[in-house]
């Protein structure tokens, strides 16, 4: 087909082939491309393809991986999108904690290992990147040498302030990256840290044993946000993007949203332990001492009230300043460590209310069986007559009952119906075993809580194994009172109380609210008259002008309780306790008070009970 230009009105009609006439003699010639010309043409071609070649063979061989890094930009990449934790609320669905967005440093160990062949290369790298961006060098080598190869991507442990933010950024490494996510805020400080924990990055152990965890992911390192790992860490999302050379994104391939962590209520009541633990710190400091428990359950339930261990410290320095971290870890009064749930504590008197139950459950006495109480009972001393065993009490009582006897806290009351003496044949070691362990002692209670002691039962066997000595009257004697190798862990003992407050339910403690109804470890219910007769003696504590309490008598309402003091450090030091309920006919709130090396005994802890007992009665009941 022809194509024509026209052009009308004087404008002149060209055919195409006109354009090759010759211009003199006005027919058309027709000639064949020759040879060369053909060559021209190859040869063009192949040298072009040799460019693209050598081009290619630059980029992918020679070149120092910029266009890999673009390349990859453009590619999919697959995302972490972290999953917040799950909120704890306190009893009355207030916040305890809060998730904030916080940023890390990530660690590319693929373009670690491209960029920097030899270890002295990376270790020159990391030393510069520890310099630009405060990061600690020995950190950042642990990381590496943790991964072992196994993954692509570390996250550095701590979190990033703006300033090194920044300076990561102007780094501008391939290896250095900067990730979004959460940082756990403790809203309330060290007034829960016992209660919540802490939470930090996971380490080789971790991953050797949990199977669900990966190299980046955080768990919880203390309290509930350990106990409650699984339900409080939620599922991270993911998220492929496609991006252009200069790093923008044009396209999102998937996007799988993150799935934050189911939230927990508490049965902790905020406001009751910020008291709890300001009054407490408060007689500490009067007192020149450091170390104490304050507890507080509701008997009729387990649910723990409020718990409070000192010293304590705040739980936001973890994943923040490994300074203080160090310092915490290294200090000598053991602040990370939860003495409620975890400290074992010779009860003292405090166990005195048991024994007597176990006296009345045997038929060995009954309440008003008195005795008399001189200070002290001496037995003949069969190595050496001349110089007889005397145990004493702490003062002179004169006949005392049961009533009396709890109320006054007489030893050689519970040293004769413990071990015997006189008409009273004793209950022996092995039933007083038999009584402790029925009511949770030498066994952990079950509390929702990590790191929970067994405490321990002392029995012949054992003592003649481990010490090479002989079961004697006198350990009898020692552990009627709570004295000698009987070891006990605060919640333990106020579990114990709690069962005879409500009449015999030995409830399991929880801190997390449950479902379903509480769990009783054991039911006493039928042994309601003796219980009885025992509560009364503890009654009789604050309501007589001798009790060991009667200075809580003035409040308006009425309390049972009972005091003791624990000999520690071959008698050079003493540990006070105080454990109590009320209202006495129908109790809601039990507490139990520790004060460790007591300056006055039991003494000590008597006006941190009002004090509580005080602001529970007013603010809650």
């Amino acid at each position: 087909m022809s194509l024509f230009f026209n052009k009308r009105h004087g404008n002149i009609d060209l055919n195409p082939e006109e354009i090759l006439l010759d211009a003199g003699g006005g027919g058309i010639v027709e000639r064949p491309l020759s040879f060369w010309a053909f060559g021209l043409v190859i040869i063009a071609v192949v040298f072009s393809g040799f460019v693209v070649l050598g081009r290619l063979a630059s980029i992918s061989v020679f070149s120092d991986g910029s266009w890999e890094r673009i390349a990859e930009a453009n590619s999919g990449k697959e995302v972490d999108i972290r999953a917040p934790r799950g909120i704890i609320y306190d009893r009355f669905q207030k916040p305890l904690l809060e998730n904030v967005p916080a940023f890390r440093a990530e660690l590319n160990l693929s373009e670690l290992y491209k960029n920097f062949k030899t270890k002295e290369e990376r270790h020159a790298f990391l030393v510069r990147l520890s310099e630009v961006a405060r990061l600690e060098l020995t950190i950042l080598e642990e990381v590496i040498n943790t991964n072992q190869g196994r993954y692509s991507k570390v996250t550095v442990p701590g979190f990033l302030d703006k300033s090194q933010v920044i300076a990561i950024h102007e780094f501008n490494s391939p290896v250095a990256l900067i990730a979004s996510d959460y940082k756990r805020h403790y809203i309330y400080n060290d007034a829960l840290s016992h209660i919540l924990g802490y939470v930090g990055l996971v380490n080789a152990n971790d991953l050797k044993n949990f199977d669900y965890l990966e190299i980046n992911d955080e768990v919880g390192r203390a309290g509930l946000e350990l106990a409650y790992d699984k339900k409080l860490r939620g599922e991270d999302g993911k998220s492929i993007t496609v991006r252009n050379a200069k790093g923008s994104v044009i396209d999102t391939l998937r996007d799988v949203p993150p799935v934050g962590g189911s939230a927990l209520t508490t049965t902790i009541d905020i406001e009751f332990q910020e008291y709890f633990k300001e009054r407490l710190e408060d007689e500490l400091r009067v007192l020149g001492r450091t170390a104490g428990v304050g507890l507080a359950m509701n008997p009729g339930t387990g649910e723990v009230l409020a718990m409070v261990s000192l010293p304590s410290f705040n739980n936001n320095v973890f994943g923040n300043d490994n300074a203080t971290v160090r310092r915490l870890l290294s200090d000598k009064g053991r602040p990370l460590f939860n003495r409620v749930v975890s400290g074992v504590y010779t009860p003292g008197s405090a166990i005195k209310p048991l024994v007597a139950l176990a006296a009345l459950k045997e038929n060995l006495v009954d309440p008003l069986k008195t005795v008399f109480s001189s200070g002290y009972i001496e037995l003949p001393n069969p190595y050496n007559p001349d110089k007889p065993s005397r145990f004493v009490d702490w003062k002179a009582h004169g006949l005392v009952n049961m009533y009396s006897a709890i109320a006054r806290s007489s030893n050689v009351y519970f040293y004769t119906i413990g071990g015997g003496f006189g008409d009273i044949a004793g209950l022996g070691i092995e039933k007083m075993k038999k009584y402790w362990e029925m009511f949770g002692y030498g066994r952990k209670t079950g509390i929702d809580l990590p790191y929970e002691a067994e405490g321990f039962l002392p029995f012949p066997e054992e003592k003649e194994k481990r010490t090479g000595q002989m079961w004697r009257i006198g350990d009898t004697y020692n552990i009627s009172i709570g004295q000698g190798d009987f070891l006990t862990t605060p919640i333990q003992l106020l579990a114990q109380i709690s069962a005879l407050a409500n009449g015999g339910m030995l409830y399991e403690p929880y801190v997390v609210k449950r479902n379903d109804h509480p769990l009783a470890v054991r039911d006493f219910s039928l042994w309601k008259n003796d219980i009885e007769e025992v509560r009364k003696g503890m009654r009789e504590t604050v309501e007589k002008p001798y009790g060991t309490a009667f200075l809580l008598s003035s409040l308006p309402f009425d309390i049972s309780g009972k005091t003791g003091s624990s000999q520690i450090a071959n008698n050079t030091k003493t540990n006070a306790f105080f454990v109590g309920y009320a209202p006495s006919d129908n109790p809601v709130l039990a507490i139990l008070i520790l004060v460790e090396d007591a300056r006055e005994g039991s003494l000590n802890t008597i006006p941190i009970a009002r004090d509580v007992f005080e602001w529970y009665y007013y603010k809650r009941m």
